[in-house]
This record gives structure tokens, C-alpha cells and sequence, in this order.
């Protein structure tokens, strides 16, 4: 069976609908919408409408992107269906019919198809890693083991919304000194190329010096506005440049390492780190999936390398019999508290309680340390600008004082 993308009209209404639908052919699939009062206009097999979609250029493509949200409000309405009883083929049926992005239409219908046809939940899912990353794959793989799905799938909605508040959280509270640096940069950019050398061309006609700060005011505009062609060819080689970089081992290994030794910053970093090992490992393990297998998935989302590392060294640890904490002690970075409640955790058998509460402390710190920062930053950056045009204009007036004196 097939999957199309179709065009139609609403007999009823006459207005033009879209969606994603399933079957063997065209004319199957035209009889079936005809049934249901649309008029099929056109229709594309999902294959080919996908390598039509690869020959053209989708400006919007990271506005139709299926995120962490649109995931986390699916498996929410998906626990509720579940819980009411409706069978999983079913639940996935009815979700199908009323998601807004077309993606995850497609992969809802992608994931239908496949139950269809006797896979499992958990296979059929990891048939799409870029919406079902591997923690969500074996949880699901966990609850399907366990008959447990829906208990699961409400674990895993609570995990999804929480990483999706706290993303919000930070970039929200980033977005308005970010906003303010790129306008004022663009402002006193625009001074330096536009204004300032025309204003400080009269002061070629003087015979005396002019003061240092003028003089280093005329060589930056001069700099700025002979060059200018430059800067935005050198912007982008050097961000290519120091992304390839940061894509190799030893790069990645050594600007991770670098951020977490930034005064403040490295702090809140290594915090947001912590918290979301501690909630991934905590929700692998409340939903039944091993130890081992859980500090493996456990340490691809702590996104730093060098923490990576560290995990990966204590699961070969847990391997020998070592305990969890004592690995993540000797490397130094983990926060002492995060390690002695692991072992507490270990030895009263509520590891999973233990992780809670570490994740829940820290998210609650980084969300206080973000907020503080901010409260920081947009002073710090009013300062700044203001202080730039203070400058621009000190070292343009104080000459032209100076030659009012001269004058008199």
C-alpha cells in the first residue's frame, strides 16, 4: 500500500483541502475521498513528492520541521487516546487526521502502514531517527516489552515537555541582549562607514595634531569603510572554518572542554548538562530499560564531549561491577553533590528518585543563574553601545572645540 499526498475540493463547501492519505493506488484512493465528499484534484505517490521536494529550494523547511514540542504534544494526546482505550493503530489513525505540520502527518501515516504489517511500535519508529531519537525508541521498545506502553508514553511526554520548556526558557531569555547586540552593531557599524568619514573630513584642513582618540577613530572608520567588501566573505569562511573544526574529534573535545571552563557560563553549561543526564537516565530507568543500556543512550544527550567521555568511561565501569558514582567522582567534573547522591541512590535502591531530584535541582538553578545573567547582560550591553556612541562623538567634538579655541 502507498502513501499519496492529494489536492482536493469539498463538495459541501467548495473550499480546497489537502492531506496525506494511504492507498494501493490513484483510483483507489480517488474513490475512497469521493466517499467522504472530496473531489480529488491531484495526487503524488509520498516517494515522488519527496524527491521533488529534494530538487527544490524549501525556504521554509525549518518552519515545517517536526520539533521536540510537536513530538511531546503528540505522545501526550497519544497516552490519553491509549488510556481510554482505543488501540495504538487507532490512536496513530485519529492523530493522523488532525496534526497541522504535513512531516509529521507523513510519519504518523509512515508508522500506521508499518503496524499494518506486523512490526512493532518500537521498530517502526526508529525507522525515523530525526523525530524519534534512540531515547524515545527504547522506552517504547521498554513499555511494549513490559505492557506498559501508555504508562511510558505519559513518562515520555512529561520528559519531552520539560527539555521543551527549558530550551524555551533559555532562548527566550537570550533572545533580547542577542537582539540588542546585533542592532547596535549594525548601528555604530553604519556611524563608522557612513557618517563619521564625512564629518571628520574637515578635519584635514587643520594644521595642528589632532588628539589620539580622533586619530584611532579616523583609522577604524577608514579601516571599516575601505574594507567593508571583506568582512562579509571572511564572516562566512570563518564560521565554515570553525564548524568543520568543531565536527572533528579533537575539535569537539577541545571547544567543549574550553565553554566549560568559561567563567559563569561554564557553570550554567555544565549545569544544563547535568540536569539532562540525570532526567534521561532516571526516565530509561523508571520505564524499565537496563542499567547499561541506559547509560549508553544516557550520555548522547548530555551534548558536551567531554562529559561524554566520562560517561562512557563509568558504563565500562558498571561493566567490570564498579557502581555508577564512583567513575563519575574521579573525573573531577562532575559536581560532588550529583555524586554522592547517585550513591545513595545506589545503596537504598532509589536511584531513580535520586536522579529526579538532581535534575529537578539543577533545572531550577539554571533557570535562576539564566535569569540573573540577563538581568545582567541588558545593562551591560545599553553600557556598551552607549559608551561606543559616547565615544564616536567625544572624539568628533573635542576637535572641533579645540579649533574654537584655536580660532579665538
Amino acid at each position: 500500500m502507498a502513501v499519496f499526498e492529494y489536492r482536493g475540493i469539498l463538495v459541501a463547501s467548495g473550499k480546497s483541502t489537502k492531506g496525506v492519505r494511504d492507498a494501493d493506488n490513484a483510483r483507489q484512493l480517488r474513490a475512497v475521498l469521493r466517499r467522504e465528499g472530496i473531489l480529488l484534484t491531484a495526487a503524488t505517490e509520498e516517494a515522488a513528492a519527496k524527491a521533488k521536494k529534494k530538487r527544490e529550494l524549501d525556504l521554509l523547511a525549518p518552519f515545517r520541521r517536526v520539533g521536540t514540542t510537536d513530538i511531546a504534544m503528540m505522545t501526550r494526546q497519544l497516552a490519553t487516546l491509549m488510556r481510554a482505550g482505543i488501540p495504538l493503530v487507532d490512536s496513530i489513525s485519529a492523530l493522523t487526521e488532525q496534526v497541522d505540520k504535513e512531516e509529521l502527518a507523513r510519519i504518523l501515516t509512515n508508522l500506521r502502514e508499518r503496524l499494518h504489517e506486523g512490526s512493532s511500535f518500537a521498530a517502526a519508529l526508529e525507522q525515523h531517527p530525526k523525530a524519534f531519537p534512540p531515547l524515545y525508541v527504547n522506552m517504547v521498545a521498554a513499555g511494549e516489552a513490559s505492557g506498559t506502553l501508555e504508562q511510558v508514553l505519559e513518562r515520555l511526554a512529561d520528559f519531552l515537555e520539560g527539555q521543551s520548556r527549558l530550551q524555551g526558557k533559555v532562548v527566550a531569555a537570550l533572545a533580547y541582549p542577542l537582539l540588542m547586540l546585533i542592532i547596535g552593531t549594525g548601528l555604530i557599524s553604519v556611524l563608522m562607514i557612513a557618517v563619521v568619514p564625512k564629518v571628520t573630513s574637515i578635519f584635514e584642513s587643520l594644521d595642528h595634531a589632532l588628539p589620539w582618540y580622533t586619530q584611532v577613530l579616523i583609522g577604524v572608520s577608514r579601516f571599516l569603510s575601505g574594507y567593508w567588501w571583506l568582512y562579509v566573505p571572511v564572516l562566512v569562511i570563518g564560521i565554515w572554518l570553525f564548524r568543520r573544526w568543531k565536527r572533528t574529534p579533537v575539535g569537539r573535545l577541545k571547544w567543549d572542554s574550553f565553554t566549560l571552563s568559561v567563567p559563569v557560563f561554564g557553570q550554567v553549561s555544565m549545569m544544563l548538562s547535568v540536569a539532562r543526564f540525570s532526567k534521561t537516565l532516571a526516565t530509561l530507568l523508571g520505564s524499565g530499560v537496563p542499567l547499561l543500556k541506559a547509560m549508553d543512550i544516557s550520555h548522547r544527550v548530555l551534548g558536551n564531549a567531554v562529559l561524554e567521555k566520562i560517561v562512557q568511561e563509568a558504563t565500562s565501569s558498571i561493566r567490570e561491577g564498579e557502581s555508577i558514582a564512583e567513575p563519575l567522582k574521579r573525573s573531577g567534573r562532575f559536581p560532588p553533590i550529583v555524586c554522592h547522591m547517585i550513591a545513595v541512590g545506589e545503596k537504598s535502591g532509589q536511584l531513580e528518585q535520586m536522579l529526579e531530584s538532581v535534575a529537578g535541582s539543577y533545572d531550577a538553578q539554571v533557570e535562576v543563574r539564566i535569569q540573573t545573567l540577563t538581568s545582567l547582560l541588558e545593562p551591560l550591553m545599553i553600557v556598551l553601545m552607549g559608551g561606543s556612541v559616547g565615544f564616536i562623538a567625544f572624539a568628533i567634538l573635542m576637535p572641533l572645540i579645540q579649533m574654537n579655541d584655536f580660532v579665538k
